[in-house]
């Protein structure tokens, strides 16, 4: 049996890393003022971001029909749009960088997972990790399924709406789930007393 020889690999190079979102130009600026990187490129609905010096960036792209993912998976329900992938960023103290994250928009996660992570959402709702840099060597503390079979039960129990329905609300209407008038936060409601 004669094999074909294949043709040499061609240069590839990550060039970066694109997420989707309602609006690439303020998805991107989240970024930059978080990053302190710098705009390379921008156009109507896409933004690219490269770290100072070069190197594999971040770009931004805007998808209409964008639905924020559901994290952690065991909190998903049926039809949520679950995460893909995450970035992770190292900083040296993590409370100082939670701190920046939050105080440019981000906001933390409900369930941290470890000690040493800090899960937070971007404003279009990826999420994304602060990692310490300088840790001890060392093993990961073991968290046990059961822990995280909890904390999802935990999230679950909370009424809560899925991903599509905080997007679009009228889809709850049209499922028959929109809250009745009169109901806080339904049409009509007065104030919270």
């Amino acid at each position: 049996m004669t094999t074909t020889p294949r043709p040499p690999r061609p240069s590839l190079t990550l060039t970066c890393t694109v997420l989707d979102a309602p609006d690439a130009a303020e998805l991107a600026d989240f970024y930059r003022r978080l990053l302190g990187w710098e705009t390379v490129r921008e156009e109507p609905g896409w933004v690219q971001l490269v770290p100072p010096g070069g190197g594999s960036g971040l770009a931004f792209q805007t998808e209409e029909a964008y639905v924020p993912p559901v994290w952690p998976a065991p909190a998903a329900s049926p039809g949520d749009q679950l995460m893909m992938l995450h970035l992770d960023f190292e900083v040296t103290d993590l409370e100082a960088g939670v701190a920046h994250a939050v105080a440019e928009g981000a906001i933390p996660a409900e369930f941290q997972p470890q000690h040493d992570v800090r899960v937070l959402l971007d404003p279009a709702g990826h999420p994304f990790c602060l990692v310490v840099s300088d840790q001890v060597p060392g093993e990961t503390p073991a968290i046990s399924p059961e822990w995280v079979a909890e904390q999802a039960r935990d999230i679950r129990a909370e009424d809560r709406l899925t991903a599509a329905e905080a997007v679009t609300p009228d889809r709850r209407e049209a499922a028959g789930t929109a809250e009745p008038e009169g109901l806080p936060g339904g049409p009509g409601a007065g104030s919270p007393s």
